[in-house]
């Protein structure tokens, strides 16, 4: 049996996927340990591993992003954000993230590193020493790839791809200006790299979280992603994690309206995730306005235990007849009796209802939402509404197709199929064990 280092930043987007392995992994007989967020604890326990803390300096609270970096709020979603969180998010980090890994392997010395794509912190690791002396690092992606290609746009433009020559030149004049705008950021990446000894490879940003790992898995199949023909050997997709929230949060009751569900209505299930929902009047709110009166049942589901209030207020006072308010549900046994969701668009969520055969409608505007929206749009699964702040009417019409126009839902089946055919824990596992 291995002796594992797991880590991801401190969101519970990231971790929950890399505690769903960890927890795998300690079943099979494997010794984990959980780097991670303060806040997660509990969870690596429920989970079955030793938790360890990342330091102060590499931690913060998702459920509040503006308050632990200032400044972060008065940038629109978008390609500022999506800088500033590079910058301050991600890569002032990694010092703290590389020596916490560092002090860990002092007394844990790992046969293998698995760490979220996002913990660039592991990458020194892997570029200060020869394969022979250090553990074997796993990178895990748990959003849509960075990953550079001559046949897709750059990462945050929400494009999807154009085939042919035209494509590859609109590509190619997209990369170019990108790699313009963000040179101030590819400097300071590399200044931080050049403080802990190590020289990034060269190649535009994205590249190195892929490349440097000696091996890079991809949770996703073809099918949800963009064929990139230029793809690095190291880049493999093995697959979507089922159920990958079930160790961040004590078992919930059913609500007592659960029954309901089953009484022949369509479902409609809307949510904002558990990390862009402190603002419940972006999506949950205009879709519970839009399918009030409606011959469906809306499910919304807030993610936070203090969301059905606040849902409440922000409609009058009064959930309309048709619609049930939830902090927490589980999507495992929910989403079977779903018809539609209507998500912002996170990208573990969005592909747990493709294993169910979902279809989606999507609003998403923060993080890497737009891109996740994209690839529903371009796959045929849902509608991408390209806001993250819907009208009720823009709603209603696109629930309204989807549960109309059977397409939608034979494109999500076709996608369950696929997934289906894939086993990224035993895909996990077995390379884990080969090492």
């Amino acid at each position: 049996m291995s002796r594992i280092i797991t880590t991801a930043i401190p969101a519970h987007g990231h971790t929950g996927p890399l505690l769903a392995v960890s927890a795998d992994l300690a079943a099979r007989g494997h010794e984990v340990v959980f780097l991670g967020g303060a806040r997660f604890a509990g969870a690596a326990g429920r989970a079955g591993v030793r938790f360890v803390a990342l330091p102060p300096e590499a931690d913060f609270d998702d459920r509040d992003l503006d308050a632990s970096f200032p400044g972060r709020a008065a940038l629109a979603p978008g390609p500022e954000r999506l800088a500033f969180d590079a910058r301050r998010v991600f890569t002032d980090p990694i010092p703290h993230q590389y020596r916490a890994l560092l002090a860990l392997l002092e007394e844990f010395p790992a046969d293998a590193v698995l760490a979220d794509a996002f913990v660039q912190g592991v990458l020194p690791l892997a570029l200060s020493r020869p394969r022979a002396e250090r553990p074997a690092l796993i990178g895990i992606g748990v959003t849509p790839p960075l990953l550079p290609s001559a046949d897709t746009a750059p990462f945050g433009l929400a494009l999807t791809p154009l085939p042919g020559e035209e494509g590859r030149e609109r590509n190619r004049a997209l990369r170019e200006e990108a790699e313009r705008r963000g040179e101030p950021l590819r400097r300071y990446t590399e200044e931080v790299y050049a403080g802990l000894g190590v020289r990034l490879p060269e190649g535009p940003r994205g590249l190195a979280p892929v490349v440097v790992p000696d091996h890079f898995l991809q949770l996703t199949v073809p099918g949800f992603e963009y064929p990139r023909g230029d793809a690095p050997a190291t880049f493999r997709m093995i697959g979507a994690l089922p159920g990958i929230v079930g160790h961040l949060g004590e078992e919930q009751p059913l609500p007592d309206w659960w029954p309901q569900l089953s009484q022949g209505r369509p479902v409609v299930v809307v949510t904002q995730g558990t990390l862009a929902n402190d603002d419940l009047g972006a999506l949950v709110a205009p879709a519970v306005t839009a399918l009030a009166g409606q011959d469906v049942l809306v499910v919304a589901a807030t993610g936070r235990p203090d969301g059905p209030r606040e849902l409440t207020e922000l409609l009058g006072g009064r959930l309309p007849d048709n619609a049930r308010a939830a902090g927490y549900v589980p999507f495992e046994r929910l989403l079977p009796l779903t018809d539609v969701l209507v998500s912002n668009g996170g990208y573990g969520g969005v592909q747990n209802a493709l294993r169910h055969g979902v279809p989606l409608v999507v609003a998403g505007a923060s993080e890497d939402k737009p891109e996740v929206a994209a690839r529903v749009r371009w796959t045929g699964v849902g509608i991408d509404l390209r806001t993250g702040r819907p009208e009720p009417e823009q709603v209603g019409r696109a629930v309204g197709e989807v549960l109309g126009d059977g397409r939608y839902r034979e494109r999500a089946l076709a996608l369950r199929e696929e997934l289906e055919r894939y086993r990224p824990f035993d895909a996990i596992a077995e390379l884990v064990e080969s090492l």
